[in-house]
């Protein structure tokens, strides 16, 4: 096994995505508090946008960036729910190449000690597509914290032990014979 203390820390590249028909820049807490989260945590934030619960613009936005070979995981906050205009699972989910069935089960399991029954309104999902991650969190900022703090501050950060997302990155896109920044 690896000397935790020999890994040095890798900063990745992360895109933030705010899924919502009435937050602006200016008072996207849940947005900002992941900007402010991965930055802190020695990461670099690609990009930040928002866009309407609409399937085609969420999906047009998250393709850009997977597609973007400078960005290597992509979050969405917002439109995780049950309501009629919570569609980001729908956009999004067609375009992975394989699911993360686990992020969204160890995500209920960190929001159930804190929410209890409740969390089981929340359908964050997590996948990969084009050897990018891509996770999606609900939109509350409370849902965001415990995601970020829970899984994936640990799961982004190359010295986690026994293993971690970034160790496999470079390997995500074996079976496609290319290799992304």
């Amino acid at each position: 096994m690896t000397d935790t203390l020999a890994r040095q820390f890798i900063p990745l590249s992360i895109a933030v995505l705010t899924v919502s028909d009435t937050r602006t820049l200016d008072d996207d807490k849940s947005g900002q508090m992941l900007a402010d989260r991965l930055t802190k945590a020695g990461h670099r934030l690609a990009d930040r946008a928002i866009v309407t619960d609409d399937v085609e613009t969420i999906r047009a936005k998250v393709k850009s960036w997977i597609d973007d070979d400078g960005i290597d995981v992509v979050l969405t906050t917002g439109g995780t729910g049950f309501t009629g205009r919570d569609v980001t699972p729908e956009a999004v989910e067609p375009l992975f190449e394989k699911r993360m069935d686990g992020f969204g089960q160890v995500f209920q399991m960190i929001s159930f000690q804190k929410i209890g029954t409740s969390t089981i309104q929340s359908r964050a999902t997590g996948g990969v597509a084009n050897a990018t991650y891509v996770f999606c969190l609900p939109g509350s900022p409370g849902a965001c914290k415990d995601a970020w703090d829970g899984i994936l501050e640990q799961q982004l950060d190359y010295r986690h032990m026994p293993c971690n997302f970034v160790e496999i990155l470079p390997r995500l896109d074996e079976h496609q014979q290319r290799t992304k920044g």
